[in-house]
């Protein structure tokens, strides 16, 4: 069962963008989702999901929005490397 979530927006937000409703909202939703993402509260996986795309998609539009794929801090990444 596939719950939904509502969001109230003025009506001129799209316009102000330039964009059309469904453009915003999609825009919106997509936003956040990589938010979600960016803050680990989300896999990519289910970010994905939630914008009904596949994962790489989804990794590949990270980019758009200035965020890493991968973000390890020094110390993970040279544990990583370590137990390679």
């Amino acid at each position: 069962m596939a719950l939904q979530l509502t969001i109230d927006y003025p009506e001129a937000f799209p316009d102000a963008l330039g964009h059309t409703r469904e453009q915003f909202e999609q825009e919106a939703k997509w936003a956040m989702a990589v938010k979600l993402f960016e803050m680990q509260r989300l896999s990519s996986g289910m970010a994905a999901v939630l914008l009904g795309v596949d994962r790489l998609t989804f990794l590949l539009k990270l980019a758009d929005y200035n965020v890493p794929m991968i973000d390890l801090s020094e110390a993970d990444l040279m544990s990583d490397l370590a137990n390679a």
